[in-house]
This record gives structure tokens, sequence and C-alpha cells, in this order.
């Protein structure tokens, strides 16, 4: 089935018992942001995940402003909410995507397949005039069991070893000012990884802010060869997200994050920076 749903599908399984609707809303520049806006109102039975606290480890020297969590901790995070392997988990945010894909990203990274990213986002939803609620449900704890798929994630040494030697194509997801160096309003060094092409994550929506078709999305990657190896960054790891789901709903099978992204290949001082265009 397609990773992305469209907010009818969703409004017709509200209350479907296997269903957790988890609400990924986040904002870089106010991180308490979303929460309170999940307190204000969410889709009826959403539970709140919180990108900094529960998706994501502390910061340290290396790993990036959004460093994965370890497995264990992750685990407990979603058994503590009710999420388990049989759970169908949707997603959504009200920023494009970026964070509700960076779970859905997460959970196929654990193995789970039956997670989705809604489209539109909340706002669309409010839009629709479709139920909200400012009762935040009470989920029953589970037992999320791990079967982490490795092939899904590059490290920093898988990266250097493809800008020194090749053999995959690299992706940079951020917008394309900070691409080529022209400015870096959030890291302390500007520039991109040596060999990367640019493709900003907000290309893979419409003007209306949905997801592109198939078709759409296959042009738009067109010219990237489906059978070669991908990785794709981005400042965080948390934006490249949306492209890992494009690329994979245009049919590109191999595809990798790297989850540290810009900002854990600038922490290691030996990593070569480029700038302009490729």
């Amino acid at each position: 089935m397609e990773p992305i749903v469209s907010t009818r599908w969703l409004l017709a399984r509200l209350y479907e018992p296997e269903l957790v609707i988890v609400d990924c809303r986040f904002l870089l520049t106010d991180p308490e942001a979303g929460r309170k806006a999940y307190t204000e109102d969410h889709i009826p039975g959403a539970i709140y995940l919180h990108l900094e606290e529960q998706l994501s480890a502390p910061v340290s020297a290396h790993g990036g402003r959004h460093p994965l969590p370890e497995i264990s901790k992750l685990t407990t995070v979603l058994s503590k909410v009710g999420i388990n392997r049989e759970s169908i988990v949707v997603a959504y945010d009200d920023q494009g995507g970026a964070y509700a894909s960076r779970l859905w990203w997460m959970l196929r990274y654990l193995g789970h397949e039956r997670v989705f990213v809604m489209d539109e986002g909340y706002s669309a939803w409010k839009k629709a005039s479709f139920p909200v609620s400012d009762h935040q449900a009470v989920r029953i704890s589970s037992q999320y069991e791990a079967d982490v798929q490795q092939d899904l994630l590059a490290s920093m040494e898988d990266v250097q070893n493809v800008v020194k030697s090749g053999g995959a194509l690299l992706i940079d997801s951020r917008e394309s000012r900070r691409y080529e160096g022209l400015e870096e309003p959030i890291d302390p060094k500007a520039g991109h990884i040596p060999g990367a092409i640019n493709k900003f994550w907000k290309e893979v929506l419409d003007e209306q802010g949905r997801w592109k078709s198939t078709e759409v999305l296959k042009e738009h990657y067109e010219g990237i060869d489906p059978e070669q190896e991908i990785i794709v960054y981005c400042g965080s790891g948390v934006s490249a997200c949306p492209n890992v789901l494009a690329l994979g709903k245009a049919g590109y099978r191999n595809v990798k994050l790297y989850a540290g992204s810009w900002s854990d290949w600038i922490s290691y001082g030996g990593n070569p920076i480029a700038t302009g265009e490729e």
C-alpha cells in the first residue's frame, strides 16, 4: 500500500482498534509549539510524540542535531504509547510532512510495515470540518519488538567512503542556498558533502501542499539510476525523510538515510566541504 494516506482514508478508520494516530507537529524555532498545538486540539485519539524528547537522542559531540535514539529507548517510547508491530500507525504534522516522515522512517527502520503519513496535514483536516478533540487519550502500554533494518541507515563512515570512492549517489534535501553554501542559518559551517546533488525536500509536494503522485515523482527524480544506492541527508536527518519516502514511492528500492546528516558531517574536522552547484 502507498505510504501516504488521505484525510478521508483516516476519517473512515478513525476508531479501528489497531489504529494509532501520532501527532508529530513541531517547530525548530519553538520546540514547545507542537505540544502546545496538540494540547489545544488534535485528531481524536491521537497521541503526541516530541521530536527532541522522544524521537531523538540527546545532542553530543557527534550524531547531529537530532541523533537517532538507541533502539531500546525508542521501543520503550513506542511500547508506552501502545504501539506494537501489529499496529497501524498514521503520523501527521502541519509542516509539510517532514516530522511525520521522520517517524515513518524510524518505524520502517524498526521493521514496521503498516505505517503511513497523512497527506496535507492537520490544517487540511480542520479545514474539512473533520472531528477534533482536546482530550488526551490514555493508551494501554504494549510491547514493541524491533526487527532492525540496518540496510535503511547509512553511517558517517559510509558517506566518507562514497566521497572517496563513489559507489552511491548522495542527495542533499536542504534549500539550494544552504546546499550551495550561500547561507547557513542553523549549523556552524556552510556548504554540502562533496559529490551530493540537491533535491529540496519540499519539491515532493505540489502547490497545495499535497504529496505528488507516483508518476510526477518519477519525473522529479528522472536521471537518477533506480538500481544504484542512494544516500539522502539534510541538516539533521529530519527533512531528508520526505525525500526517502518519495524516492520509495517513485520506485527506488536502495535508499538509505544518513541520519546524522550535515550537522554530523561537519562535527568531524577532517571531513571535506563543497560549495556551489554540482
